[in-house]
């Protein structure tokens, strides 16, 4: 450690986190937030008003299994945020992704488990509240999630990453796990 008056200044580690990885991580819990508000919960409320869907009248199996599914998947996402912020060195928002190839945490099992927990998030809350309409909502957002990906989350990746994301593809399913590296298939 320099001496007092000394030119070098000492950053103990907790200063290099606060000015490297705390503003991402601020970053990323307000884009996180707006997008989990929005699209997770302001939307899915308004889905279940317009319906007229109200709070279950007894609390039974389903119920607990919605509960649970929907806990599941808010763990996954979050998870998947904290990666993107501590390994990737970005937020989950387009507009600022993370500077690294994320492919640890969740990211080692699918290649977009974010969607995934949000997806279970939303089908757990269609089945805690026995709501059809929520499960039209979920398989919406689902498809436009494959779109999304699709068109242009996995071409940008493929530009930002080059070859390491194309190795990563093959080992990593798009949405469900794999047991063994493909040669081919689903990228």
């Amino acid at each position: 450690m320099p001496r007092s008056g000394s030119p070098l200044k000492w950053r103990s580690p907790s200063s290099a986190f606060a000015t490297v990885v705390g503003p991402i991580l601020i970053r990323a819990t307000v884009y996180a937030a707006l997008f989990i508000g929005f699209l997770l919960v302001f939307l899915p409320a308004r889905v279940i008003a317009w319906s007229g869907i109200t709070a279950p009248g007894r609390f039974g199996v389903a119920q607990i299994l919605g509960g649970l599914l929907a806990a599941a998947g808010a763990i996954l996402a979050v998870s998947c945020i904290l990666t993107f912020v501590f390994k990737g060195r970005g937020t989950p928002a387009p507009f600022d992704p993370p500077r690294r190839l994320v492919v640890s945490g969740p990211y080692r099992l699918l290649r977009n488990p974010m969607y995934v927990g949000a997806g279970a998030a939303l089908l757990g809350a269609a089945l805690y509240y026995e709501s059809l309409q929520l499960v039209v909502y979920a398989a919406g957002f689902l498809l436009v999630m494959e779109l999304f990906v699709r068109l242009y989350e996995e071409p940008i990746l493929r530009e930002m990453f080059g070859r390491e994301y194309e190795d990563y593809c093959l080992r990593v399913g798009r949405w469900w796990p794999r047991r063994a590296a493909r040669t081919g298939g689903e990228r």
